[in-house]
């Protein structure tokens, strides 16, 4: 089963977590070999590959992203899943901070960016994203 877009009760969960403080957000993508623009968009019937859509969507949406104090924090390019299966191949792999939760709500809420995320719909296959309480090196893993 692809998974796209958050579930109604994973963003209920997310929404319920602290909203006062930093977050780092997972990202996880599997891209289409082409794009799947619906009719009616202007990319429609293009030969775009999933990669063009997905770019298409960072550079459109990464005014919006900024404004609201986000910034990417690493990036790489997933090579082989050394543990676990390897149907869970990604092709991107990248982590997103945001100053609180409430900046990231106020982006998937953002009238310009609900429009422009169609350009990430028409480039992914499938696609997971994890949200993140950061912490300082030497807390470990508690609380």
């Amino acid at each position: 089963m692809a998974h796209i877009d958050p579930e109604r009760e994973a963003w209920e969960v997310f929404k319920s977590l602290p909203r006062d403080q930093p977050i780092q957000m997972l990202n996880l993508i599997r891209l289409k070999p082409k794009a799947e623009y619906p009719p009616g968009h202007p990319d429609h019937g293009k030969d775009l590959s999933g990669l063009d859509a997905y770019r298409a969507y960072g550079r459109t949406t990464a005014h919006i992203f900024k404004r609201l104090g986000g910034r990417q924090v690493w990036a790489g390019k997933p090579q082989v899943m050394v543990t676990g299966p390897q149907s869970e191949a990604w092709d991107l792999a990248f982590i997103a901070e945001y100053p609180n939760a409430d900046a990231f709500i106020a982006m998937v809420r953002d009238p310009e960016y609900r429009e422009l995320v169609a350009h990430r719909t028409a480039g992914v296959a499938d696609s997971r994203l994890l949200r993140l309480a950061p912490v300082e090196p030497g807390e470990g893993f508690g609380e």
